[in-house]
């Protein structure tokens, strides 16, 4: 079954992602990994204003491609299966001391072999999951 992939989206879009990587990394000295940004806004006092700015920015950022774009993705797909995938990858988050935007993006970028392994686990499971979903049980993109 085709997907919905398109080239210049997503690679704009990763444009972008590494632009604001290097743009927090150029100003605050800070890395743009967002489950440490998340915690840290909840739990320091200390910097709360710059990491809730960035949160916002990426939930308007969301929201203004929903509103010129419309909404990407499945709208048939059942909501206990998005709460289990949000929580697992919560849970994933806490288990690999960050998450594929920390370890993938800055942490890679840092050449940090904690991230280059995390990348590899994270993206050898999501090919096994694929190809298993797609390839063995038959559920379609």
């Amino acid at each position: 079954m085709p997907t919905e992939f398109t080239p210049l989206t997503a690679l704009i879009g990763g444009a972008l992602i590494g632009l604001a990587a290097s743009l927090l990394y150029a100003s605050l000295g800070r890395i743009a990994g967002i489950s440490g940004i998340l915690n840290s806004a909840v739990d320091e006092r200390e910097g709360r204003g710059w990491r809730l700015a960035f949160l916002l920015g990426l939930i308007a950022g969301a929201a203004a491609w929903f509103a010129f774009a419309g909404a990407p993705g499945r709208d048939d797909f059942p909501l206990p299966w998005l709460l289990a995938a949000g929580l697992l990858v919560g849970f994933g988050t806490r288990w690999g001391n960050g998450c594929t935007s920390g370890h993938g993006i800055c942490g890679l970028a840092r050449l940090s072999k904690r991230s280059l392994l995390s990348v590899l686990a994270f993206m050898g499971t999501g090919f096994i999951t694929t190809f298993v979903m797609r390839h063995v049980i038959g559920v379609a993109a």
